[in-house]
């Protein structure tokens, strides 16, 4: 994939430098995939400060490279990517800090647009000093895809893994707006990796210094006015002026949403895990924090009921789809690649008022209720040793007394094998 800066430079990253996109084109092909990139956000002068000294790459085009090889899903190798290799493939880096729905409208003037070249920041400025563009960088980069073809596309694949996965919540109503007015025919799509969170359980100060203190609902009440964040406005129109930020999570907004939506999700996902400060292969684990992990499990399988499309295996882990070895992970026999193969036929048999095929199911989610219930989990690494261990492992080298939550070390082989047969 080649990088491309945006033709409109004054819609940029962070720090001012021109925002962009790298495309990997497939002559011929109506099949379009976009893919926004992840990294959480920041929601202050002090959290963004940090990001850019930390992670400048996530508020700076300056240090990008030319050119990126695409992974998992955004991989032109047919035998990594069966069905999507042979489509445009548009990687979007995430250097809006701000979930993908920021608008720019910041409160002094945005510093002067570079381009590839790294500015001089005063630390004392205000936080304001940095733009908030993300929404307005999707919409961007699918003008600067006219000429290339986009127009012309039958299907437009907006995708994204953790923040980029709810970028695409935020913003697939829009995308299909813009195609339609744009007289493009596309059914724009939405699949979101890993970007589906639910709200907090810990009270915690408001006013949140840090991000990792800071509960994802109170960054995004903070983060949307430094933004000035949009949300879709099917979803706005449910909640009073203050209470938006319900939007971000997705079994709030998904029954207000028209495109079609598949959702990707770990049942034990580790950033929403991290939120509640639970570091799996970290140094201890509570009772009340083991019990909170198998009730995330429960509560994720709650939220995903009513969503058509789902691929939910019963795991400790974040992200799936860029991946290359994405094809290893299963739900009742089926692979992700699968699933949404079998998604996109039912799409298309319900647009040529067809009758989908059977045998080919898209709602897979995992019914064992432990985490690495499902044989295809990826491994867990102890963190200090980066050895591979079981659940069983981490949790007693975590502290846990097994007797004292019912469990034999002697048989943890056996009722592991009987929860991957019940339903891994």
């Amino acid at each position: 994939m080649r990088l491309h800066f945006l033709k409109n430079n004054q819609v940029t990253c962070n720090d001012g430098t021109t925002a962009g996109f790298y495309l990997k084109e497939f002559r011929g092909s109506r099949r379009w995939l976009l893919f926004l990139e992840g990294g959480w956000c920041c929601h202050s002068k002090d959290t963004c400060d940090s990001r850019y000294q930390n992670i400048p790459r996530l508020m700076s085009s300056s240090g990008w490279p030319q050119t990126k090889i695409g992974t998992g899903i955004l991989s032109s190798q047919a035998q990594e990517n069966p069905h999507w290799h042979n489509a445009n493939i548009v990687f979007i880096p995430y250097c809006s800090s701000d979930v993908w729905s920021g608008t720019g409208v910041a409160l002094t003037p945005p510093p002067r647009p570079r381009r590839g070249r790294e500015k001089e920041r005063d630390p004392n400025t205000n936080a304001t000093e940095y733009t908030f563009m993300g929404s307005l960088i999707i919409r961007e980069v699918i003008k600067d895809l006219i000429p290339k073809g986009i127009k012309q596309a039958k299907v437009v694949m907006l995708s994204g893994t953790s923040a980029g996965g709810t970028g695409v919540l935020l913003n697939i109503e829009r995308v299909a707006s813009q195609l339609e007015q744009l007289g493009a025919e596309a059914q724009v799509r939405g699949l979101v990796d890993s970007g589906w969170f639910l709200e907090s359980k810990q009270q915690r100060s408001p006013n949140c210094p840090e991000t990792i203190s800071c509960s994802p609902e109170d960054a995004i009440k903070i983060g949307l006015r430094l933004w000035n964040g949009v949300v879709p406005e099917r979803c706005r129109k449910l909640y009073k002026r203050g209470e938006e930020w319900q939007c971000f999570f997705g079994h709030k907004l998904y029954s207000t949403l028209t495109s079609p939506l598949f959702v990707v999700q770990w049942l034990f996902d580790e950033e929403q895990l991290r939120v509640e400060n639970i570091y799996m292969g970290g140094h201890s684990l509570s009772e009340e924090q083991w019990q909170y992990i198998q009730n995330l499990g429960r509560e994720l399988k709650i939220s995903l009921r009513d969503v058509t499309g789902v691929f939910a295996p019963s795991c400790l882990s974040h992200t799936v789809i860029t991946r290359s070895n994405w094809l290893s992970f299963q739900v009742k026999g089926i692979s992700l690649p699968r699933a949404l193969h079998c998604w996109d036929r039912s799409l298309e048999a319900t647009r040529n008022n067809k009758t989908p095929a059977k045998g080919c199911p898209f709602h897979l989610v995992d019914t064992c209720q432990w985490p690495q219930c499902n044989p295809t989990c990826p491994a867990l690494v102890d963190q200090a040793t980066q050895q591979e261990l079981t659940l069983i492992q981490m949790l007693v080298a975590m502290g846990l007394d097994l007797q004292k939550l019912g469990l034999d070390p002697q048989e943890d082989a056996v009722s592991l094998a009987r929860m991957v047969t019940n339903g891994g």
